[in-house]
């Protein structure tokens, strides 16, 4: 496969940093660089110099900044080193004790500063090493290049004699666009798993026929796409025959198969020719993470913050077509190492890390069914729509990635409506400690009721479907809201923009459980009164096999009728009686005008709006029928003044 194709990127310089003792050549090198002759004298600390975009094949300038060594320019090089999308560190050739200095202060110094980028060491006059200072450079360089694994190149020039000046530079450029780290692990000398990943998806994607196997066609229609120049026959049956030499089943009859194609990379990369299989994925729209770019995926923007986005019908198809295909034993659920193969081409499994493990209903071995399956993209979709429609492209969605997912209408629209467009709910569960949430959310995924309670950490969520009247299925997400994180939650102002239905669970044999839901309803309601983004309500009360403090009852009706929401749900999910409470839940955020609780404060600006449109009514019926009587006063008037015939 041919290289020669400078790769497309979104940046328009790339900025490199130049730092070292004092001495070392750091301006001599910049000035060198910039006129291609040797400075006879140049200033301590020269001003940004930009190389431009003719001297690189990218065709993308290069913009250095040089710093100062003395100690009074330290806050200076690490404001530099901050904005630095590459350092240069030198050391002069003559002189050993910068070359200590490089391993003994500029890398722990470029590390204490956590700037994740590529280094760059140069020696420079190297013109005067072998006259006084005769040394092994590999030897010297390979162990200092294994410990820092930064360092992405180790280079000796000679300003004096402009050799490999514009080199330092070319590959502080190149280490920037083609960065080495994200592809290849100089430890093992193996490609990374993402990058592994990234190509399999290419090379199925170019896999027309779908035979494992990219034909001369295909293979030549590779090469068009990305480097816009199409390969000869000859050189295709040279490309087989060094990867068959190699990897024996890298052909097969009908090409070149994916192991093949991935030793093809491995040896682009192994000869410093990074820049080949960055054009590849470049071209298939990742970016430096080896992640498709989420400015390029057609995500639906929320235009109000009370929207949400859902999957569409084609794209929940697609999926059923997906989870179906990879259930070889036909069975309804995949197996963890099926769920592996399925995201293959995708950067990672999106959901082995919080707030995707143990959100969703597992069998009895542990495997997952359709209905958790698509509960959890349910999920993924409403808490980051880019990475959902991510997913849905590294799997191989052959749609229009623009209709796979659907903004929802305004809640504040759903209430005057009073009719909900949305096919998933979010559900926000407040509670006291101690009081059942937890226990609320597991048995949400159908997990055992656990008698010891552990405190939950972070958010926590479990999401399912829930079937409703006429055979109507819903998706309710469930997350709980921690105790002590609702006062910074109600402090942000559309904290419930986001809420569908607010869940309020006590503990019904504790007196102090009722009252402090209580509280933390009225929180709520508040909050949803002052910012406008008011959500219907329910209290649950838990551990219902408990007997309940004598007044529980009464109390808990004291506080639904204060609020005017409906009458506590009773559970037990320790004896499993559950009361059909995730139906009454998705009924009361299918019904988001009923159930919206008041305060006093509320009652009493709703009394006076009431009072205050009347009164306008009324004034309003008052001038009309003063402007009425002064007409008909002048036409009256009028008739009178005319003479009689």
């Amino acid at each position: 496969m041919s290289s020669n194709f400078a790769v497309a990127t979104h940046r328009s310089t790339v900025r490199v940093v130049v730092i070292g003792d004092s001495a070392t050549g750091k301006s001599s090198l910049i000035a060198a660089a910039a006129t291609d002759a040797f400075p006879e004298t140049v200033a301590p600390v020269l001003p940004p110099t930009r190389l431009p975009a003719e001297y690189y094949p990218d065709k993308i300038p290069v913009t250095v900044i040089d710093t100062p060594s003395s100690l009074e320019g330290k806050a200076k090089v690490e404001d530099e080193l901050m904005c630095a999308d590459a350092v240069v560190i030198t050391y002069a050739c003559d002189q050993p004790e910068t070359l200590d200095r490089i391993e003994g202060f500029w890398l722990p110094e470029v590390r204490r500063l956590k700037v994740k980028i590529p280094v760059i060491v140069a020696g420079c006059m190297s013109d005067l090493r072998d006259e006084h200072y005769p040394i092994n450079l590999q030897s010297m360089i390979s162990p200092k290049m294994q410990e820092y694994r930064e360092i992405e190149t180790w280079i000796e020039c000679s300003a004096a004699n402009l050799v490999q000046v514009t080199d330092v530079f070319y590959y502080a450029q190149k280490a920037v666009l083609h960065p080495t780290a994200p592809l290849y692990d100089q430890e093992t000398q193996t490609l990374k798993p993402r990058c592994i990943r990234a190509l399999k998806r290419v090379f199925t994607l170019c896999d027309h026929d779908m035979d494992s196997a990219l034909n001369d066609t295909e293979l030549n229609e590779f090469q068009v796409k990305c480097f816009s120049v199409p390969l000869q026959p000859s050189e295709i049956e040279n490309v087989k025959r060094i990867v068959r030499e190699k990897v024996p089943d890298g052909v097969n009859r009908h090409g070149i198969t994916l192991k093949g194609f991935l030793y093809l990379h491995y040896k682009f990369i192994e000869k410093s020719c990074l820049e080949t299989t960055w054009t590849v994925l470049r071209k298939f729209g990742y970016n430096d993470d080896v992640e498709l770019l989420k400015e390029n995926l057609p995500v639906p923007s929320r235009k109000a913050p009370d929207q949400s986005v859902e999957l569409t019908s084609e794209a929940v198809y697609f999926l059923k077509g997906v989870f179906s295909s990879f259930d070889s034993n036909k069975d309804g659920a995949l197996q963890d190492s099926k769920l592996d193969e399925l995201f293959s081409a995708a950067p990672e499994s999106p959901w082995d890390e919080p707030p995707y493990t143990d959100a969703v209903e597992r069998t009895e071995l542990g495997d997952l069914g359709l209905a958790g399956f698509l509960s959890q993209w349910d999920l993924m979709t409403l808490l980051d729509p880019p990475q959902s429609l991510a997913y849905l492209i590294y799997m191989g969605y052959t749609g229009d990635p623009s209709k796979a997912l659907r903004v929802t209408r305004k809640r504040s629209i759903n209430l005057k409506k009073q009719h909900t467009d949305r096919h998933v709910f979010q559900c926000f569960i407040f509670g006291p400690k101690s009081a059942g949430k937890s226990a609320l959310l597991t048995s949400f995924v159908g997990r055992p009721f656990q008698p010891t309670y552990n405190l939950t950490s972070n958010q926590c969520y479990t999401v399912n479907t829930v079937n409703q009247q006429w055979g109507i299925k819903k998706t309710l997400i469930l997350r709980e809201i921690q105790e002590d994180d609702v006062k910074e939650l109600l402090s942000r102002k559309e904290s419930l923009a986001t809420c569908d239905i607010a869940v309020f669970v006590y503990d019904s044999s504790n007196e102090y459980s009722l009252r402090r839901a209580s509280e933390l309803l009225m929180d709520v309601a508040r909050a949803g009164e002052d910012s406008g983004y008011g959500v219907p309500c329910r209290l649950i009360a838990a551990k219902n096999d408990l007997s309940s403090y004598p007044m529980e009852i009464k109390d808990s009706e004291m506080v639904c009728q204060t609020t005017k929401i409906d009458a506590p749900i009773r559970i037990s999910v320790k004896e499993n009686d559950l009361n059909n409470v995730f139906r009454k839940i998705a009924n009361a955020a299918e019904q988001c005008h009923l159930s919206v609780p008041e305060t006093e404060q509320g009652r009493n600006m709703k009394h006076y709006q009431q009072h205050l449109n009347r009164s306008i009514i009324l004034a309003s019926v008052g001038a009309a029928v003063a402007v009425i009587a002064l007409v008909a006063y002048r036409a009256y008037a009028s008739r009178k003044s005319k003479p009689s015939s």
